[in-house]
């Protein structure tokens, strides 16, 4: 834990009712899950973290998944919460599935969104590289960073998400992430630490599936997560939370309330 690093969050709903951590994917960030925060924040006190070398938490040249399971002990402990409910997604989804398996005293529920645990084929090097040859210095606009992404990166809406960690300070714009830390990094995000000598999760988990998503395995959720509920999102891909966020919000509350 000495390594463990402090997580900038924020904060949705009252102290006194149960709490919900939330955990975002790779390249993401807090403000990612502020809508879908304030609706689960009726009936829950919401943390939305910002995990390490991501949005305004300290950055760290260690990032694989036992370093983020150990920052968000920390951050229970330091609030002394001796159990949460933890809702991650993606890289996030890892974070908290790691950290049910190798510390599950620190969860009441699970959920987990349209990840498992495995080790993933595709990278991210080409989209890191893309990001890394932005002429920051020519930029005077948001909009030149997106053209001169266009033609690397198609999908609007995925290249705006992207240019949420492009930062304007002092008049030049920066990223806010760093690109050589996620470079070096990157196969740890895609991979899964052995679990070999871990005994699977006895707890209730839910895990929720874009309908048009395949990375959700049953075979290896089952493995490790036996008593896991597996749910299919209709209408939504791997970003079921912001497809779907009615239902996605729906089937959350109604699991963590069963």
């Amino acid at each position: 834990m000495s390594d463990a690093v402090s997580l900038n969050f924020e904060e949705y709903g009252e102290p006194g009712l149960p709490t919900l951590i939330i955990l975002h994917g790779f390249f993401a960030s807090s403000r990612n899950w502020r809508q879908v925060a304030k609706r689960l924040a009726v009936q829950h006190h919401v943390y939305v973290l910002d995990m390490r070398n991501h949005g305004a938490s300290p950055h760290a040249a260690v990032m694989d998944y036992p370093a983020m399971a150990a920052d968000i002990c920390l951050f229970l402990e330091a609030r002394q919460l001796t159990r949460a409910n933890i809702l991650g997604h993606s890289m996030g989804g890892k974070v908290a599935m790691w950290l049910a398996l190798s510390a599950p005293e620190y969860i009441d529920k699970l959920v987990v969104a349209d990840i498992s645990p495995v080790s993933y084929r595709h990278s991210f090097d080409n989209l890191i590289q893309v990001l890394k040859a932005l002429p920051l210095e020519q930029l005077s606009t948001r909009k030149q960073a997106d053209d001169l992404l266009a033609n690397a990166i198609p999908e609007a809406s995925f290249r705006q998400f992207l240019l949420q960690n492009l930062v304007l300070k002092e008049g030049a714009y920066c990223w806010r992430i760093d690109l050589d830390i996620f470079a070096k990094t990157a196969n740890n995000i895609i991979a899964f630490p052995d679990t070999s000598v871990l005994e699977a999760y006895a707890g209730k988990a839910l895990f929720l599936s874009g309908e048009t998503s395949s990375y959700v395995q049953e075979e290896s959720v089952y493995q490790l997560f036996p008593q896991a509920d597996i749910k299919v999102i209709a209408g939504a891909g791997h970003w079921l939370q912001v497809e779907q966020p009615e239902l996605f919000c729906q089937a959350v509350d109604a699991f963590l309330h069963a």
